[in-house]
């Protein structure tokens, strides 16, 4: 099965091709990413269309320094919701907790953590960048951007240099070496079976300036709610499929089907096995957003409709009736909780 990876990760690729002097968007349809993907955090983008692009890319402009140019254009916000967690949490180890706990969020694929230092140094730790089943490490220039971003993560969230003793990369250096240790502004080592930094273990400690800790909470109430439930291996992803199609295409499995790469039957029958339905995550997507459109915009209910996959206002009445007990009009004015209600599609 396909994974999937926010497209906020590829800020600055856009940038960087255009300042060689190519064409961004023909770049990305070449090797099978949308030419949305490229001005939108949240287009979902196939894991292995976005590492051949960005190799593709690196070796056609040529730019072998890509993935570092690209997290120069980064900051934390391509995190999305995982952002707030991160930049408002009290130190910064319980930020890369956060960042830890959550990255799935962003990306189900990749995986980041505190590790004992590989040189068993006494007072340092790793911060490991890699794939969830700790297999092969990314790709070089998904290993470059990567651990480029959490270096330039870590500088934000202490403002500024915070003791980095070396920079570990799997694979050989793309452009001399000097080019890494100027970006890193420390020793980088190549051919590693890991992306890590090496950092003091005091910097867990450090405190992180200008956190609030009334927005951590709501954050992490909101991230810890899209916990994948013990024994659940698709629904979630297949929520995020359903999520990102309600707006731009049909809301129908068959769609979805072709995100996930499976076939609908395939779909139906791993769900249920999940104790859950295509038309179950459909409804609870609809719901949600349904909610937020209607109490946080001004938004035409006809368009409100749309925008959820609906297809006019009166199937958003009902659906409102059954979802919340009210219709949509009272809702908005009433600011009714959402989950009220709740049942088949």
């Amino acid at each position: 099965m396909r994974s999937f990876i926010r497209s906020a990760g590829m800020r600055g690729f856009r940038a960087v091709v255009e300042a060689h002097g190519a064409d961004a968007a023909m770049l990305a349809e070449r090797y099978g990413v949308g030419a949305e993907a490229l001005d939108s955090d949240d287009v979902l983008v196939s894991d292995i269309a976005m590492a051949r692009l960005l190799e593709g890319a690196a070796r056609d402009l040529p730019c072998p320094d890509l993935g570092l140019r690209m997290a120069l254009h980064q900051d934390i916000g391509i995190l999305g919701p995982l952002a707030l967690a991160v930049q408002n949490a009290p130190t910064v180890g319980s930020a890369l907790e956060s960042a830890s706990q959550f990255l799935f969020v962003h990306s189900p694929v990749l995986s980041f953590g505190i590790v004992p230092d590989p040189e068993g140094r006494h007072g340092e730790v790793g911060l490991r960048y890699g794939s969830v089943d700790g297999g092969a490490p990314p790709p070089r220039q998904g290993a470059d951007v990567g651990l480029a971003f959490v270096h330039r993560m870590i500088r934000f969230l202490v403002g500024g240099p915070y003791g980095l003793h070396s920079v570990h990369l799997p694979h050989r250096p793309l452009v001399p070496a000097s080019r890494y240790a100027e970006f890193f502004g420390a020793e980088v080592r190549f051919q590693q079976p890991s992306a890590l930094l090496r950092v003091p273990r005091s910097l867990l400690d450090r405190p992180v300036t200008g956190g609030n800790e009334s927005l951590r909470e709501i954050a992490l109430t909101y991230l810890q709610g899209r916990l994948p439930e013990p024994g659940r291996t698709l629904a979630p992803q297949a929520r995020v499929a359903v999520e990102r199609s309600l707006g731009s295409s049909p809301p129908r499995i068959e769609a979805v089907g072709r995100l996930l790469g499976m076939h609908p039957r395939t779909i139906q029958r791993k769900l249920a096995a999940e104790g859950t339905s295509f038309g179950s995550l459909l409804d609870d997507a609809r719901r949600e957003a349904a909610l937020r459109f209607i109490q946080r915009t001004n938004l035409p209910f006809v368009q409100v409709a749309a925008l959820v996959g609906l297809s006019e206002q009166s199937a958003l009445t009902r659906c409102a009736r059954r979802w919340f007990g009210a219709t949509p009009r009272t809702v908005r004015a009433l600011g009714v909780t959402a989950g009220a209600r709740s049942g088949p599609p």
